[in-house]
């Protein structure tokens, strides 16, 4: 049996730049390329940190840093956003034993960083804000108002 399993990825890569009129790609610091063993042309699915935008497209090399969406993609992703890029492979059960991805963790300038200097990075990152908590008072209000809505009835 044959399983589609994570090949590689380039963790939290900060966006450099978005180039809509470019016929589509994304463009990808030559060196990241290498580590995680993405080739030029391969099918990457990106997914976007912090708007939660998922997508797929194919890797171009660039330059020191360059993190660049191009194409129709440049609407999904804006510079500086962070992001993850990720290719699958098939592989056969036996070789799942060995089976290992390569993942490439990066810093805010897209330079390869160890796996525990990018966790305390991540750490210090804040994140987007997205969603408005609710106190738990006014849950308790609410109740308490629907509590007095039943009586009335």
């Amino acid at each position: 049996m044959r399983r589609r399993m994570m090949k590689s990825k380039i963790h939290r890569a900060t966006v450099t730049d978005a180039n809509l009129h470019y016929v589509g790609s994304i463009t990808i610091d030559t060196e990241l390329l290498e580590r995680s063993d993405i080739r030029e042309w391969e099918q990457v699915t990106v997914v976007d940190i912090d708007n939660g935008a998922r997508f797929e497209t194919y890797a171009i090399p660039g330059g020191p840093g360059d993190i660049c969406m191009n194409g129709a993609a440049a609407r999904l992703v804006q510079p500086g956003d962070r992001i993850i890029i990720i290719t699958y492979a098939d592989y056969e059960d036996a070789e799942l034993e060995a089976y290992e991805p390569t993942v490439v963790h990066v810093d805010t300038a897209n330079r390869p960083v160890d796996a525990e200097t990018a966790s305390l990075l991540a750490q210090a990152t804040p994140g987007p804000v997205r969603y408005v908590e609710i106190e738990a008072q006014v849950g308790r209000e609410m109740a308490n108002l629907d509590a007095e809505l039943d009586g009335l009835n």
